[in-house]
């Protein structure tokens, strides 16, 4: 069945493109033997194409004149044929449009025509819409009239928008089209439309005038590899505007009768564009044509891979390779992913997955997220491959453990993979700094075991009645720190001074900050160097140049939510009811 359909199409094309060599229909058989299907039977894709077959069939054509629309109209074939009378309103009379792609009967024949033209040099136009993407083999006229000195014929790619000119028809090329006769195709012209004067051979009545696309050009046999033929053929539309009628030096006056367009059959050869994606071409839901895409592709002519199946750039499907989308490696925790060209190019896979489900993460979801480890008696591709860690709040540093074994980061004197036990020869507190201690050690901590005193020293909140109780409130940059004899002086830059209360007034500049040694052992306060603190305290010293911070001055690292707090504290001192508030606005 298959072979009598390619014997049809090729007898067919054979007929309409008389004058197209036999290279040029080798080369559609070629394609045409290409298989119906996109899979061969061992299930491994190859490329496939829709059918072959005149796109033009029963289609609408849209053009700008039809003899009889303003009424009956007469009209002359030859001198020995005799005339006619046109009439839009009469069927038996009417030659509408329907007849450029009805069913081309030779014995029956059919035509659209015009009414005779006053204007020789009067353009009518034909534009023929396709509704989708096709790749175009040849156009085809046949005429029931004198044939054009001059024609043109275009195609868009675009709907219609713009036009790309594909074949000039004239009997003075150079002064129509400013094109020599019968150019010569090459490499670096073979997109390009040339000028031919040979459809006027005699005689000029009836007879057809087909274009191949393909025809002399001479990458055709490579097609595949020439994107620029490749969009050469393609065409969403076709345009045919006749420009000249010929006939007009011969028949005047009387007989200007005899001067009208008329047309028994426009074809347009070729097929669906999927690509070599697809066999065939199918309505959507919507109604519009759109391809019937395999190989993982989709979009209205196979242009692009599936969302899955972006492991490598989308290619069009030659004669040996069906450049099939392949899916992306998500080890069956991801539905969506994308393509990265640049880890294509350095490793040959260009698949990312995104949004990695079942607790999975990385590029393939090969490993565990943060929080989860590998359950080594499951496969990553299992669903439940990631056990989440369960770190215990208290015993645990943290709630990230191990992603291979599962261990969670345990505190000093803490054991088990959750960290919720205690080593042997610890025993348990009640504190969450030192949750485990050693029972041949002191009871307390570790941490108070070095100086029982530190319990004494807790780190105060500043509120606006600490703000406001205290005698002074400064911004310090630490410079500088030296220990002398039980003290820890530290050479800080006053940047700000918001408030003061004593003798003199305390101003901005380099100044000295006295802490006792074991204060600053205990982190009370914790200065460090090159950074910026505020400083809210008692004035315990009648030395201007000596501020004495001790466990009853707030000490604070700045920052730009301090800074706001101490802008609102300013305020409301002024306005003198600072001490009245109960309010405590702790950070």
């Amino acid at each position: 069945m298959l072979q009598r359909n390619i014997f049809t199409t090729l007898l067919c094309v054979s007929f309409l493109l008389h004058n197209v060599s036999s290279k040029t229909v080798s080369m559609f058989y070629d394609q045409e033997i290409t298989s119906d299907t996109c899979y061969n039977r061992y299930g491994r894709p190859h490329r496939c194409l829709p059918e072959f077959k005149n796109i033009a069939y029963q289609r609408r054509i849209k053009v700008t004149h039809t003899c009889g629309e303003n009424g009956p109209r007469k009209f002359c074939k030859t001198s020995y044929e005799g005339c006619g009378v046109c009439d839009a309103k009469d069927a038996s009379l009417a030659h509408p449009p329907s007849y450029l792609t009805d069913l081309n009967n030779p014995s029956d024949l059919t035509c659209w025509q015009t009414d005779p033209l006053d204007n020789s040099k009067q353009n009518v136009t034909l534009i023929l819409s396709l509704g989708k993407q096709f790749d175009i083999t040849y156009i085809n006229l046949e005429f029931c009239s004198f044939r054009p000195d001059a024609m043109a014929i275009y195609k868009s790619n675009d709907f219609g928008r713009s036009w790309t000119p594909y074949q000039y028809y004239a009997d003075h090329c150079m002064q129509m089209f400013h094109k020599s006769t019968r150019g010569i195709v090459s490499h670096g012209n073979e997109v390009e439309a040339l000028c031919t004067d040979a459809h006027l051979l005699r005689p000029l009545r009836g007879g057809r005038i087909a274009f191949s696309t393909l025809e002399g050009r001479p990458s055709a046999p490579n097609i595949d590899a020439n994107e620029l033929l490749q969009e050469w053929v393609t065409a969403t539309d076709i345009k045919v505007v006749f420009m000249k009628i010929s006939g007009n030096r011969r028949h005047s006056g009387t007989k200007k009768d005899m001067l009208y367009y008329g047309v028994s059959d426009f074809s347009v050869g070729g097929r669906c564009r999927c690509n070599g994606h697809a066999s065939k071409c199918v309505k959507n839901p919507q109604g519009k044509l759109v391809c019937d895409c395999k190989h993982h592709t989709s979009g209205v002519n196979c242009e692009k891979c599936s969302p899955f199946y972006q492991d490598r750039p989308w290619m069009r499907a030659t004669a040996n390779d069906a450049n099939e989308c392949i899916a992306c490696n998500c080890s069956n925790h991801a539905k969506h992913c994308r393509f990265n060209a640049e880890l294509y190019r350095l490793e040959g896979h260009g698949g990312e997955c995104n949004n990695c489900r079942h607790n999975t993460a990385g590029r393939f979801c090969h490993y565990c997220k943060q929080g989860y480890y590998r359950d080594k008696g499951k496969d990553i591709t299992h669903r439940k491959a990631c056990i989440k860690c369960d770190c215990h709040p208290v015993g645990s540093r943290g709630k990230i453990c191990d992603q291979a074994t599962g261990q969670c980061p345990c505190k000093e004197g803490v054991t088990g993979r959750t960290c919720n036990e205690c080593k042997p020869g610890f025993k348990k507190t009640k504190t969450k700094a030192a949750p485990c201690v050693d029972k041949r050690g002191n009871d307390q901590p570790r941490k108070d075991t070095r100086n029982t005193d530190c319990k004494k020293c807790r780190p105060l909140l500043l509120s606006v009645t600490k703000y406001c109780k205290r005698d002074f409130g400064i911004k310090v940059l630490i410079v500088a720190r030296a220990h002398i004899k039980g003290w820890m002086k530290f050479t800080v830059e006053i940047e700000e001074v918001f408030k003061w209360t004593g003798g003199n007034r305390l101003r901005v500049g380099k100044k000295e900050i006295w802490v006792r040694t074991r204060d600053v052992k205990c982190s009370c306060p914790k200065f460090r160097l090159n950074r910026r603190y505020l400083i809210v305290g008692f004035n315990d010293s009648d030395e201007v140049q000596k501020v004495v911070v001790n466990r009853r001055t707030i000490v604070t690292q700045w920052s730009a939510t301090i800074a706001r707090r101490v802008a609102k504290f300013q305020r409301r001192q002024k306005k003198g009811v600072c001490l009245s508030t109960n309010i405590e606005e702790n950070f």
